[in-house]
């Protein structure tokens, strides 16, 4: 017989999301922890391993994706701009926030490999902005 579509074969098994019991243990552990092993990953990107640079920089600190702007599209409200137009429009503005999250991430990057080996601090796009070439 086979089973009704939507339906557990063991309606009285594991209910979903819950976890192993060695997951468990090993948040608990984890979380007892947290902050010694921070603090350690701060100290080896700090001395320049450069694999606890990208630790920390991808998992401590993470680029803020969905923050709200305020932009304001007239010709999209008073429907001065068809659908397409619109679909278009919003392409061109996701591409625009990934290349702004893009580039602050490559200058907190750039920043803390110069301060880990003593260079002074400069982000890597300033020759493109200033018009001059390194």
């Amino acid at each position: 017989m086979q089973f009704q579509r939507g339906q557990s074969g063991n309606p009285s098994g594991r209910p979903r999301g819950a976890l192993n019991r060695a997951t468990v243990l090993a948040q608990e552990l984890l979380a007892a922890r947290v902050e010694s092993i921070a603090a350690k990953l701060i100290e080896l990107a700090e001395a320049g391993d450069m694999r606890a640079i990208r630790v920390y920089m991808d998992r401590l600190m993470p680029v803020i994706k969905h923050q709200p702007i305020a932009v304001e599209l007239a010709a999209v409200a008073a429907g001065e701009l068809t659908a397409t137009g619109a679909a278009e429009l919003a392409k061109v503005i996701d591409t625009y926030v990934g290349a702004l999250a893009t580039r602050g991430f490559d200058e907190r990057l750039t920043k803390l490999e110069n301060e880990s080996s003593g260079a002074p601090a400069a982000p890597v796009h300033a020759a493109a902005r200033d018009g001059t070439s390194a």
